[in-house]
């Protein structure tokens, strides 16, 4: 080991060196594919910056102070945070978290809430169940998020929101669950209602992930693939959309992304793509915190804001 560098700088990214053994999807074989969706693989950081996601939400609630808890559905879970603007009828910014579709919460999500906050925009984050505890069930997730955006819409003027100027962010498979919402054509939202939504680093083919090792904890079946797939459904998808991704992402999450803003611009749909530039996938989603950073200028200028 190097002197001096932590353990996770002498730590070697990507899979770990072995017998190359047959191709299982596209040009990765098993070892490959499992690695390309572990973001742990490539970000040997992880868990430095989780510690800084949730010291940066404490520092966030401490200067918005606690945010409203409020339940959107029938479950336990069902809850969301609103950190509230400083005037009424004011714009919403709404952030689904990521976590491998097996983690993360609303509490260590709060980190941007003071660039919205003082924005002039409401930022709201839910909570909604893990994948392991819906039985490996990815449609039991996208229910529970189109839950919780159909209540903030329906709900915006009972926290001083506007209905009218709803947006959403989301990062890695918060952005597959989004996208799958958006994506829907479900009726309880209707299809002008998210003025336009922010999708970093995210899932939205699930032929990849169904091979790789996420398959030992989601359920994978054709109907969840084909159904739960947003790129084979861009004919519902009524949002402008950003998809964003970091350069030093997995190959497989930069592939999706990409892929997914190729096939968004051939379907007509507006869409930008926005590369970042030396940044890790956990690196990447904290410039959302920052009004000059890649995520923050863009998630500002996209809801028309300025930072104050």
């Amino acid at each position: 080991m190097a002197p001096g560098l932590p353990a996770w700088a002498q730590r070697r990214a990507g899979p770990p060196p072995h017998e190359r053994g047959p191709a299982v999807f596209l040009e990765y074989d098993q070892v490959e594919l499992d690695a390309a969706y572990d973001q742990a693989v490539y970000a040997p950081n992880e868990d430095q910056i989780g510690r800084r996601w949730r010291a940066n939400s404490d520092l966030a609630r401490a200067r918005l102070g606690a945010p409203k808890r409020v339940r959107y559905g029938p479950s336990e879970i069902e809850q969301l945070d609103i950190y509230p603007a400083k005037r009424r009828k004011a714009p919403i910014h709404m952030f689904v978290h990521g976590g491998a579709w097996r983690g993360g919460s609303a509490r260590g999500s709060a980190f941007p809430a003071e660039l919205f906050v003082a924005a002039g925009a409401h930022y709201v984050v839910p909570d909604f169940i893990a994948v392991q505890d819906a039985g490996g069930s990815l449609a039991a997730m996208v229910t529970q998020v189109r839950r919780a955006i159909a209540w903030v819409y329906h709900n915006a003027a009972s926290f001083g929101g506007d209905a009218s100027r709803l947006y959403i962010s989301a990062h890695s498979s918060g952005a597959h669950l989004a996208a799958a919402v958006l994506t829907s054509g479900d009726r309880e939202i209707p299809g002008d209602a998210i003025k336009g939504a922010m999708l970093v680093s995210g899932m939205y083919d699930l032929k990849g992930p169904r091979l790789s090792s996420r398959a030992s904890y989601v359920k994978f079946d054709d109907a969840t693939e084909e159904a739960l797939s947003p790129q084979r459904h861009l004919d519902r998808l009524r949002t402008p959309v950003i998809v964003a991704y970091a350069a030093l992402d997995t190959p497989e999450f930069q592939r999706q992304s990409r892929d997914f803003a190729a096939a968004l611009r051939l379907a007509g749909k507006p869409v930008d793509l926005i590369p970042g530039d030396d940044y890790n996938h956990f690196e990447f989603i904290e410039t959302l915190a920052n009004p000059y950073g890649v995520l923050g200028r863009a998630a500002l200028i996209q809801m028309g804001l300025h930072h104050a």
